[in-house]
């Protein structure tokens, strides 16, 4: 199973069946707040859910088809990171993230993000992610910029929510643009 530590106290791990409670009291408390960009949040309506989705992720794990990861904060899990789509072939994958909203904005997904990127160029050997979002999500765009990403492409009305077309952004990452920063970032502190 994936542990990686980002600080002292910020973890992203493998969720578990004896997760699921806490993600599913996690989601409920911030489904509003979710449910304006992420269609699955309605067909999450139970612990049996989460349960089964958690099953389903360890699943795609093991099949390496992709996996989900925790992020604790304090031991506290406040939200996801996942990579999904694996193509084994093209070395590349989707990934996708969400926090609880009251840690939205505190630079903790940053901080995430870049431990999990390493983690898929150094140690799973991507040569690429990509990160899809509609254009109205301002906040996933800018994460995308944060991390280096470029945008690829605009799918038209390539995406359902909630019952209405919608158009999707594809914004990648190569490993090498990865790596450039990173040693740009570290030559500069």
């Amino acid at each position: 199973m994936i542990s990686i530590q980002v600080s002292d106290n910020l973890l992203l791990r493998t969720l578990y069946k004896e997760d699921a409670e806490e993600l599913f009291l996690l989601v409920d408390a911030n489904r509003q707040h979710l449910r304006h960009w992420l269609n699955w949040i309605d067909s999450n309506t139970t612990i049996e859910h989460t349960v089964q989705f958690i099953e389903h992720t360890l699943l795609q794990q093991e099949t390496q088809e992709g996996f989900v990861l925790g992020i604790f904060l304090d031991n506290k899990l406040i939200g996801e990171l996942g990579m999904s789509n694996w193509n084994h072939s093209l070395k590349k994958a989707q990934i996708g993230y969400w926090l609880a909203n009251e840690c939205e904005g505190k630079g903790i997904l940053s901080r995430c993000l870049a431990k999990f990127l390493d983690f898929l160029f150094d140690n799973v050997g991507l040569n690429k992610v990509e990160i899809h979002f509609i254009q109205q999500n301002i906040r996933s765009a800018k994460v995308a910029e944060r991390i280096g990403c470029k945008i690829e492409g605009l799918l038209r009305q390539s995406y359902l929510r909630h019952g209405q077309l919608e158009d999707l952004v594809i914004a990648g990452l190569l490993r090498s643009d990865w790596m450039q920063q990173r040693t740009a970032t570290s030559v500069s502190t």
